[in-house]
């Protein structure tokens, strides 16, 4: 209890002028992001992140929060107006938003997005809230073999929700390795140096590896973006306009879906997003087939259905809140994103963990109201003011965008270490990435790699030691044996979600 009124004491701090300020610019930029097909929401914060060392980390958290969930939202945007979802999670709106679109309802799906990404949003940020000491106590539970192996099971899940699992474990690797570069963390030697390069002696920034990975491969992914295709979507964005009275939605649609498909698949979600590496994408599939399940009319799905875009905006931004546990609890992301912002934490040397939550809780709770805040003012924002002009994302002139997103994530990336050498090896980076993101390699798993690598070798080597090279600790230490079968499960259970996705998107 007293954790929880803790976190309520960061309310007024949000309302202070300057720092609600930071949380509306961050809402703003997560709509541009998210609305814009290609861009993420986790490149939107991959670019804040060399901008934090010059802000006070409490307006560096808050804005994250507020681009968070204005990103997940934002991306129903483009998958109803104009048949592109703006991130994978919004694949499942797609199914029914362009259906409603293409019958004139467009305006109408939108609001039914708005008001559920705001209910999913708000449930999963009050249920962090009321969760996180209970997250505390179980985090102190864990022992430094269940450490290891939790961070295992996180790994087996990126690779799982892969397409292509081979590819998965590669780039996996692959930033686990470029985690290793520079000094042994337990002996004085150098790794992976090239004969004990200065430059490299002391490893490579995490906030270079993650600008190249994400920023500098999407640059170079986007720059072969269809002139065609491009002309079509501002021709769309030209003629189509929104009513600002369309846009609120029935109240008798309200009567028919209920408020249960709200409730639970809010639930769902949150829980969704507390198991590492799982994501909005499983939440929003998730939710979109228990919603087909429970229905009185499942034939409608497919051709228009409002339980189809309700259910999975809603779970996808209750997301936000249960993706935000691990990785703050255990230092585990949750997601794409919360690995991000995991290095947003470590440029300002804050270390999460249960620590971090019993000692520094001054420092999350404005993060706390923060996302609950962002939850509750995408619904008049969107409703009342920004609605009827979010098609008109799509004019901004790419031209313009990619440049400044170059210019940012370049001087970002100098700024973050006062040295030329790192802007070369983001460069690097940058074009490995693309090259394999080319030939289907993901590069979630990259970033996971680089963030979860140096724990994981630790958790194991220190392990070994405890055990005198005795592998079986793992197995006898009971927290430990727990995510090792939890891994188990997930390798029989996910493959078999993953073929019913594939199945519902074909048909």
């Amino acid at each position: 209890m007293k954790e929880i009124l803790q976190i309520f004491a960061g309310f007024p701090v949000v309302f202070q002028p300057h720092i609600l300020l930071y949380l509306l610019l961050g809402f703003f930029l997560g709509v541009i992001f998210g609305a814009l097909p290609g861009l993420t929401t986790t490149l939107a914060i991959v670019l804040l992140l060399p901008l934090t060392y010059s802000m006070p980390i409490t307006n560096a958290l808050v804005m994250c929060m507020g681009v968070y969930m204005a990103g997940l939202y934002a991306g129903s945007i483009t998958a109803i107006t104009i048949n592109i979802p703006g991130a994978p999670p919004n694949l499942m709106t797609n199914l029914e938003g362009y259906a409603l679109f293409k019958k004139g309802l467009g305006a109408k799906a939108l609001g039914h997005v708005t008001v559920a990404s705001a209910i999913g949003g708000t449930i999963g940020a009050l249920l962090l809230i009321f969760v996180s000491p209970i997250s505390i106590r179980i985090a102190l539970l864990l022992r430094t073999p269940g450490k290891f192996s939790l961070i295992l099971f996180a790994f087996v899940v990126i690779v799982l929700i892969s397409k292509d699992k081979l590819k998965g474990v590669i780039v996996l690797a692959f930033g686990m390795i470029c985690s290793t570069i520079g000094m042994d963390p337990m002996k004085p030697v150098s790794r992976f140096t090239f004969g004990g390069m200065p430059e490299l002696i002391e490893g490579i920034e995490e906030v270079t590896l993650i600008i190249g990975a994400f920023a500098i491969t999407e640059l170079l992914a986007q720059s072969k973006f269809n002139n065609e295709e491009y002309k079509k979507l501002t021709e769309v964005a030209n003629t189509y306009k929104f009513k600002r009275r369309d846009f609120f939605p029935p109240w008798k649609d309200f009567k028919e879906l209920g408020p249960l498909i709200y409730l639970k698949c809010a639930i769902l979600g949150y829980f969704i997003g507390v198991m590492p590496g799982a994501g909005g994408s499983m939440a929003a599939f998730l939710a979109y087939t228990e919603a087909k399940r429970s229905s009185k009319h499942p034939e409608k799905f497919g051709t228009g259905c409002l339980e189809g875009i309700v259910a999975p905006e809603t779970a996808n931004n209750a997301v936000c809140g249960g993706a935000l546990v691990p990785m703050l609890s255990l230092g585990i992301p949750g997601d794409g994103v919360t690995a991000v912002l995991l290095g947003v934490f470590l440029v300002y040397g804050i270390i999460p963990g249960p620590n971090l939550l019993r000692e520094q809780m001054h420092v999350l709770a404005p993060m706390y109201m923060a996302l609950l805040i962002s939850a509750v003012i995408l619904l008049p924002l969107s409703l009342f003011l920004l609605g009827p002009y979010y098609i008109k994302i799509v004019r901004i002139n790419r031209s313009i965008l990619y440049g400044s997103i170059a210019l940012v994530s370049l001087v970002g990336v100098y700024a973050a270490t006062n040295d030329v050498f790192p802007i070369f090896m983001a460069i690097l980076i940058g074009v490995l990435m693309y090259v394999l993101k080319e030939q289907g390699y993901p590069n979630v798993p990259f970033i996971i790699g680089v963030i979860l690598g140096p724990l994981f070798e630790a958790y194991l080597r220190t392990s070994l030691i405890l055990s005198k090279g005795n592998p079986l600790i793992f197995i006898t230490q009971m927290d430990s044996l727990v995510f090792l079968l939890l891994s188990v499960v997930f390798i029989i259970v996910i493959p078999r979600v993953n073929r019913k996705s594939h199945s519902l998107v074909e048909h």
